[in-house]
């Protein structure tokens, strides 16, 4: 295997001395216990494993790198076209494609240790046999510090029920990932593709979450007018980017208040978050993590002009760390 551009990373002291917009503040964030230098990191799916976006920004100067999803077997996933602009945003439906467990192993993990931050593994299954052997994997990994869970894949042996749109499944999949997860934290990913987001929430915690990601993509579709055909060959897809952050935004809030404040999980916020302000508004709304996805595609470097966005407004608002407008949304 050829060698990644990635290299050795400085301390995370180190990082936020040498960048001055963040000079005396502290952007160093917690979850569950994983201590993040900022809350910045990827949303799955989007940066594939670490080294694909090495040559166009220093993944080191994130808080976090969460991988695309991985699956116990390779996954070609769905035919194209699969991915589609829209006016705000854009439409996926790639189908998990990935690696598999054990190419992951033998020749991602190398890429991923050079980062020098945590790493949060996306996993992804058909059958809660197919999640519990990956995070049993991945305990015996030591770069990977959490596990990330991607209940919105079909549950074949349910009929095609997704995990993540009902909360006895939501308890069951937890539960049963729980028993085998120690080392790693356990992060669940909720879908908004749902009648109350806060009770699947509830389920997560309840069966043993120990952080909530939230959300992803809404199923939605785009249309060839001309051929009067779905322009995807899944006919639907995933929609992300800034058409849903306003969406996202009150479902991290309604989760935050109704779930996760009292439980004391905390939030990784994401969904269309493209610049500092949009960032700051998770936050208030009660996200500790911010995950960024599709507008990395547009700007690979916008995740450190946020992360430096975010130390001015501390700043001009004269306070010292990010954790104090975690939550505090005057409503």
């Amino acid at each position: 295997m050829s060698e990644s551009p990635i290299h050795t990373a400085p301390s995370p002291d180190d990082r936020l001395r040498s960048t001055s917009p963040q000079s005396a503040i502290d952007l160093s964030v917690q979850i569950a216990g994983v201590r993040l230098a900022n809350p910045l990191m990827t949303a799955s799916g989007t940066c594939g494993y670490g080294d694909e976006y090495a040559d166009f920004v220093d993944l080191r100067e994130l808080g976090a790198f969460v991988t695309k999803s991985i699956t116990l077997k390779p996954r070609a996933g769905n035919e194209y076209p699969r991915v589609v602009e829209t006016r705000a945003g854009m439409l996926n439906a790639i189908g998990l494609a990935n690696v598999g467990l054990e190419v992951f192993l033998a020749e991602k993990v190398p890429a991923l240790e050079r980062l020098g931050i945590p790493v949060f593994v996306n996993v992804a299954g058909e059958t809660v046999d197919d999640y519990l052997a990956v995070a049993a994997a991945l305990e015996k990994v030591a770069v990977v510090r959490g596990v990330e869970l991607n209940i919105s894949c079909p549950n074949v042996k349910a009929g095609g029920l997704q995990f993540g749109t009902d909360p006895q499944q939501v308890r069951t999949i937890v539960g049963e990932v729980r028993k085998v997860v120690r080392k790693n934290i356990l992060i669940v990913k909720l879908s908004p593709n749902v009648t109350d987001i806060a009770a699947t929430a509830a389920a997560a915690v309840d069966s043993g979450a120990n952080a909530l990601s939230l959300v992803n993509t809404f199923t939605a579709m785009a249309v060839d007018v001309e051929r009067r055909r779905p322009i995807l060959a899944n006919a639907t897809g995933g929609l992300s980017g800034p058409a849903i952050r306003p969406i996202a935004v009150y479902m991290v809030h309604r989760v935050y208040t109704q779930v996760a404040k009292a439980a004391g999980v905390p939030i990784i916020g994401m969904g269309g978050i493209q610049r500092a302000d949009d960032a700051l508004e998770f936050l208030l709304a009660g996200a500790t993590g911010l995950a960024i996805g599709t507008a990395l595609f547009v700007n690979p470097a916008c995740v450190l002009e946020i992360r430096d966005g975010i130390a001015d407004y501390l700043r001009r608002h004269g306070l010292g760390s990010v954790r104090e407008v975690v939550g505090a949304l005057a409503v």
